[in-house]
């Protein structure tokens, strides 16, 4: 499983026009699921999310969590995270979780999460303002 997080002042996400999720100060994450994941990695990322610290405290520091600062978790599911081009320039696939498999996962995630979210499987739009920025990549 691979979470691209990216601490932002504001996100949203969209489908065909409506917007379904939005949140302010807090945890953009890009959820991808592999094939193979289970119930464990889902929970080793979602606790991971919770505990990141990468909200600057009084000293300036990247020591708080996101529950720390009042923030919110807005997740969006993104298989093309397990795209792989090292052969051609058209992406293989192959590793990422068949919809059936991710979608229990993303949606384990942001249970655990308390994220708002897009909508699993569909064309979305998102739109943030990366805070920092701060980006970070991480894998379960």
């Amino acid at each position: 499983m691979r979470a691209l997080v990216q601490r932002v002042s504001e996100a949203s996400v969209t489908v065909d026009g409506e917007e379904v999720g939005r949140i302010g100060p807090g945890l953009l994450v890009l959820l991808g699921v592999r094939r193979g994941d289970g119930d464990a990695e889902a929970d080793r990322i979602a606790h991971k999310l919770l505990a990141l610290r990468v909200f600057e405290d009084a000293d300036g520091k990247m020591n708080l969590a996101v529950g720390e600062v009042g923030g919110e978790v807005l997740c969006v599911s993104q298989f093309t995270l397990y795209g792989d081009a090292r052969k051609g320039n058209r992406p293989s696939f192959v590793d990422a979780a068949p919809p059936e498999e991710a979608e229990p996962l993303y949606e384990r995630v942001r249970a655990a999460t308390g994220a708002q979210g897009g909508v699993f499987g569909a064309r979305m739009n998102v739109a943030l303002v990366n805070d920092g920025p701060v980006t970070l990549l991480l894998e379960a």
